[in-house]
């Protein structure tokens, strides 16, 4: 009875910190911390932990950090076989996610439930099996034991339930349907049966080779990608992420519609740091949302805006949500070539909705924010410093550094830089915090990239992968009248399964499903069409489309989390999230049709004759989406405003030769066209 009444005042508790988080919405005021965190937990699955006190406290706290320091031991050291590298992470992040995350949202929040402890005890003897019993297991010729059958089996469901809890439900219930499809592969209709695998088979696969869960995903989570989040914990203590914010009001503050191109601008920063589009939208969106409010924005554009930005933070280079050292892997490419590669397109997706949200705010009448509210360019200046340890990071992964070595190097350069100044130091407190919240954040992202090994494995064992993409390439081929329309229609097909595939999942499963299941299609056209689509360009096409999923209704989280702190409508601000972010569902077409826009095989001319016409054709594009360009623009001119857009965007002589000059021609337009408003008048001499 007591716990019915702890757990009943602890939900009334909830209850009333939302009511206030909504009065503070509707009032336009910024958000403090602990809200940030609240509205971060109930749109983020990876966030949605347990807060311990007491001796359960102490020994999850003892846990994460030994978790941190095998990390960077082994990345100082050398890892162990990958067997045993891969388990250890995969025993640390189990244990750590049925003691942290409750079995459900509404879960108590200050408490360990009994089954949970079970959980964790079984955690520790599935990944302490491959160390204790590794030589007799890789001496075994083929099949798996009755114990190593059940060890296996267990494996299985839990990482199922580690990434049901901390990942979301979509990953799971897709993983589950993969394993269904490698048992029942005999009953399944048409092209996609095959020959099935056995209970036997199938667990063998999937935990004692390195075929499924113990695959390339969790390698890569195993190794680079926990040093890289752990890189951006301690770059976290510095005070950096403020210091992006202020970077941005320095910048774009005083321009025409300021807070809505400050929330683009921190929000490509912070992308840099940030592997989540939720957590990204609510950090920038707390200051960024109620600035934009205030001066003029609709709620449900300034949730839009904060929305579309966060999830493009993942698609900026260095780290890209952490998804660039897992396409090292996937697409067997150098870092250099990705990085190189993702520039380009990242800078045009920002500049869409930089120039988006420009001709709104010139539509409306918006000005920028006074100078009495923003910072101090020389203190803002003083701290210029906190971005060395990022270019440093650069710098070193070009000049052919280990990614292991890059990582522990930017840690060492993160804690010496931050001795430069008192309110940037990085104090023996903070690095503690930075180890705990290091290991904390990587606990999402170990379970899903196990959970999508089983994917991995299922579609390497049974073929699934090629299956489906030449599906796909037969139903265009069906529908299209010659090679170049069976080629966009392919390409319309992948993208849609990507959004698809894509929703509800952090980046790192987002990119490793998407690539997976949706890039054979394209890379099957290669085989079957006469054409030539670089492997780059198609991984970075699913990755894109995986990664707007975040702002694509009906799922949208990185919206629905704007909508926590905007007071906003879901749907209505994912619509207008997916209208700024427009450039993400054209630009990565372009890379396909024109893959120098990716700076492959190309020279500098070429490359900026490109985002010449690209830069072109957004604007035209953006103009069309809001109604005003110079001033208020007509729908039939809107409508030959998008299609000139689309001419300069696409790639081609030919839509060139007729895009420039009708370009040239609707700007013309706009002076000759009588109209705008004494307010846009003002507005566009401010700007």
């Amino acid at each position: 009875m007591s716990d019915t009444k702890k757990q009943s005042g602890e939900q009334n508790a909830q209850e009333q910190e939302d009511k206030r988080i909504e009065e503070k919405q509707a009032a336009g005021e910024e958000l403090s911390q602990e809200e940030q965190d609240r509205l971060i937990e109930k749109y983020d699955t990876e966030s949605n932990t347990r807060n311990l006190t007491g001796i359960v406290g102490t020994i999850v706290f003892l846990i994460l950090i030994a978790f941190s320091l095998f990390q960077i031991y082994t990345g100082m050291f050398g890892q162990y076989t990958a067997y045993v590298q891969r388990t250890v992470h995969l025993g640390f992040a189990l244990v750590l996610i049925f003691l942290l995350f409750p079995a459900r949202k509404g879960g108590p929040k200050r408490k360990v439930a009994w089954y949970d402890y079970i959980l964790a005890v079984l955690s520790i003897i599935v990944a302490g099996y491959w160390p204790v019993y590794y030589d007799t297991i890789v001496q075994q010729l083929g099949g798996v034991t009755e114990a190593q059958l059940v060890i296996g089996a267990l494996a299985i469901l839990l990482v199922l339930e580690a990434s049901r809890r901390a990942v979301g439900l979509p990953i799971v219930i897709v993983a589950g349907a993969f394993l269904i499809y490698a048992y029942f592969g005999p009953q399944m209709p048409g092209g996609l049966a095959h020959r099935g695998l056995s209970l036997n088979q199938l667990v063998n696969s999937m935990y004692f080779t390195t075929e499924g869960i113990l695959g390339t995903p969790l390698a890569v989570s195993s190794t680079y990608i926990f040093l890289f989040l752990l890189f951006g914990a301690f770059l976290v203590q510095t005070g950096v992420g403020t210091y992006f914010n202020d970077l941005a009001l320095a910048i774009a503050g005083k321009r025409v519609g300021g807070p809505a191109k400050v929330a683009i601008f921190s929000s490509a920063l912070n992308g840099t740091i940030s592997g989540s589009s939720v957590a990204n939208t609510v950090t920038t969106g707390s200051y960024t949302i109620p600035m934009m409010k205030k001066l003029g924005y609709r709620k449900n554009f300034a949730g839009a805006v904060e929305a579309a930005s966060s999830t493009g933070g993942q698609l900026m280079p260095p780290i890209m949500g952490a998804a660039a050292f897992l396409m090292i892997e996937f697409a067997g490419e150098s870092y250099w070539d990705i990085a190189k590669a993702a520039t380009i397109p990242a800078l045009l997706y920002f500049t869409g909705i930089w120039i988006v949200t420009h001709f709104e705010a010139k539509r409306i009448g918006l000005l920028g924010l006074p100078s009495d509210q923003l910072p101090n360019k020389l203190e803002v200046l003083k701290k210029i410093h906190l971005l060395l340890p990022i270019v440093a990071i650069v710098w070193l992964l070009f000049q052919g550094f280990s990614i292991e070595r890059t990582a522990l190097y930017g840690i060492a350069i993160t804690i010496i830089v931050s001795l430069f100044r008192k309110d940037t130091r990085i104090t023996p407190s903070k690095f503690i915090v930075a180890l705990t919240s290091g290991a904390r954040t990587a606990l999402g992202v170990a379970a899903a990239t196990a959970c999508a090994g089983i994917i991995v494995g299922v579609v390497t064992r049974t073929g699934l992968g090629l299956k489906f993409g030449n599906m796909l390439v037969d139903i265009a081929g069906t529908l299209a009248f010659n090679v170049d329309m069976q080629l966009i229609l392919t390409l319309v097909f992948t993208m849609i399964a990507s959004i698809i595939l894509g929703m509800g999942s952090p980046t790192t499963a987002n990119y490793i499903i998407t690539s997976t299941i949706a890039l054979p299609a394209i890379l099957a056209l290669n085989d079957q069409l006469d054409v030539a689509v670089p492997v780059l360009a198609a991984h970075m096409f699913v990755f894109y489309f995986g990664i707007v999923a975040d702002i694509t209704p009906p799922v949208a989280l990185a919206a629905f989390a704007a909508t926590g702190i905007s007071g906003g409508e879901p749907m209505r601000t994912g619509g207008n999230a997916v209208k700024l972010a427009i450039a993400a569902f054209i630009i990565p077409y372009m890379f396909v049709l024109q893959p120098e826009i990716l700076m492959i095989d190309t020279n500098v001319w070429e490359v900026t004759f490109i985002v010449i016409t690209a830069l072109m054709g957004m604007n035209a594009i953006g103009a069309s989406m809001v109604g005003y360009w110079y001033r208020k623009i007509p729908w039939y001119v809107r409508i030959i405003a998008f299609l000139t857009g689309l001419l300069l965007m696409y790639p081609g002589t030919m839509s060139d030769i007729i895009g420039i000059p009708a370009f040239a021609l609707l700007i013309i337009l706009q002076f000759v066209i009588k109209g705008g408003t004494g307010k846009n008048k003002e507005a566009q001499s401010a700007g």
